[in-house]
């Protein structure tokens, strides 16, 4: 791709996270990558390129493996005339939110990472002209932590992300709390699906965003931006879904079009389209641990109508969600577990601070890197190298715990269709599709003092706030600033 010869207005700003921001470009299905740094605090173009090396090696080598090579695309570093780069930014800034322009665009090394547009298909030629669907969906964690250091009996009962919901609207970053909850998109269970995908649907806060053609139509821009409008959506894809305008329009048109979005996106999720060595490596039989959420509004809805077991069909080996389970199942001790092992090794280099490069700690991300993720043991030997592993295998388990999933749609022709493309039906309509995993930068080593304490506020928030509510006898042991005294009497 020869950047060099292409005008500054042909790219547009895409998004952008903590470290980088995204442009793509408006015709070629490609994306260009910068990293972001707080004023003054640039980094020298050599500390640029390590860092996006670091990137590239370790989607090459690390979770291309556990995910699969259909599913990462690492893409390449490349290297931008100046002048361009700094037009370039010119160009994009008044498109930032306000919220993230606390960091600047690194526009003196030249350096970026050229990564394929993931809003649109990844597989398929022939549909490259053909209006493309993406939807993109962050899934967070799929599980309920199983291990025996955690503190709280409440986090083997109620999954993080349910707990978090209520201090994040208590912080005002939402409104009100999300219904969706990610047991249920990672049960298997399609019924579960369905309900956690039109949870998503009706409060997408940053978990769901769907583009047409790459162009954001649904879901939040930032933190505060939020389109929800159902029938606006139901206008945009209702070319997808009934190509020959054979349904009436109306809230019966609305209803039935999300509910073909939901029948195509579980289909799309429960594919197997690639297969890779990390499939078979599980961490623990999903089986010991608890395949519910007792804040799931689904599971509530079962317990009211009399019901008080979920059905869990489980995910297909294959398919990216269970991929993306066994990743997230690397964190085996829990946040609580692991807390103690990051402070032996914070300890040792402390004592042998040289030794630092040699742990690996910020890289390289090579093979050697993976295979040291594979020691799946749990029995501490009180050594540093035993600590060190479970601490890699925590920050590879968060990175997936965040990552965001991408389904690229497109109608495909019955005579285009053939067992080499993955097809999925509907009423009306056939769509070929392709499935991707982006967000999978490494999370730094420094962050678990952050999560440690971030952890122990959302579940004492819940405590004291959500579940006390609940329950009449504890609401009473959670009153702020109150003395709590046991008197004993006679009997």
């Amino acid at each position: 791709m020869e950047v060099e010869k292409m005008d500054e207005n042909e790219w547009k700003y895409h998004g952008e996270g903590n470290q980088s921001l995204v442009v793509s470009h408006c015709q070629r299905c490609v994306v260009l990558r910068f990293l972001k740094s707080p004023p003054n605090q640039n980094k020298t173009p050599e500390e640029i390129l390590h860092h996006l090396q670091n990137i590239v090696d370790f989607g090459k080598h690390v979770m291309k493996q556990f995910f699969g090579e259909n599913y990462v695309h690492h893409g390449e570093i490349i290297q931008l005339p100046l002048d361009f780069v700094r037009q370039l930014c010119l160009k994009i800034q008044p498109e930032r939110p306000e919220c993230r322009c606390d960091k600047d665009m690194d526009t003196l090394s030249g350096y970026a990472m050229c990564l394929p547009n993931l809003t649109r298909l990844q597989t398929f030629r022939f549909a490259e002209h053909r209006p493309i669907l993406c939807i993109e969906i962050k899934p967070k964690c799929g599980f309920i932590p199983f291990s025996s250091h955690v503190s709280q009996e409440i986090k083997h009962k109620v999954c993080r992300y349910c707990m978090h919901q209520h201090l994040k609207v208590a912080n005002g970053k939402w409104k009100r709390p999300s219904k969706y909850c990610p047991l249920d998109l990672f049960s298997g269970n399609k019924q579960r699906m369905h309900f956690a995908l039109k949870s998503l649907l009706q409060e997408a806060q940053n978990n769901l965003k769907i583009f047409k053609n790459g162009e954001l139509i649904y879901g939040c821009k930032d933190d505060q931006d939020c389109v929800s409008d159902w029938n606006e959506l139901a206008r945009h894809l209702k070319p997808f879904f009934f190509p020959c305008n054979g349904l009436v329009s109306g809230p019966h048109c609305t209803r039935t079009i999300v509910k073909e979005l939901i029948h195509v996106i579980t289909m799309a999720l429960l594919s197997s389209t690639d297969t890779c060595r990390a499939g078979d490596m599980k961490t623990v039989p999903i089986s010991q641990g608890r395949s519910y959420c007792e804040a799931s509004a689904f599971n509530k809805e079962l317990v009211r109508n009399g019901k008080h077991k979920l059905e869990s069909s489980g995910l297909p080996r294959g398919c990216l969600l269970y991929k993306t389970l066994q990743a997230q199942m690397l964190d085996m001790l829990d946040i609580e577990g692991l807390y103690p092992l990051y402070n032996r090794v914070e300890q040792y280099l402390e004592e042998f601070p040289e030794e630092r490069s040699t742990l690996q700690i910020d890289g390289p991300y090579n093979e050697a890197f993976y295979e040291k993720l594979l020691d799946l043991s749990l029995e501490d030997d009180g050594t540093v190298a035993f600590a060190l592993t479970k601490v890699q295998q925590y920050r590879i388990a968060m990175t997936a715990k965040d990552c965001s999933i991408m389904i690229a749609l497109s109608t495909c022709l019955q005579d285009e269709c053939s067992e080499q493309r993955p097809v999925v039906l509907t009423s009306k309509s056939r769509f070929t599709f392709s499935v991707s995993v982006l967000d999978l930068d490494l999370k730094p080593y420094e962050s678990i003092p952050h999560q440690y304490k971030l952890d122990g506020e959302i579940v004492n928030y819940y405590l004291k706030n959500v579940q006390a509510k609940d329950d009449p006898v504890m609401s009473n042991l959670f009153k702020e600033n109150e003395d709590c005294t046991l008197v004993l009497h006679k009997v």
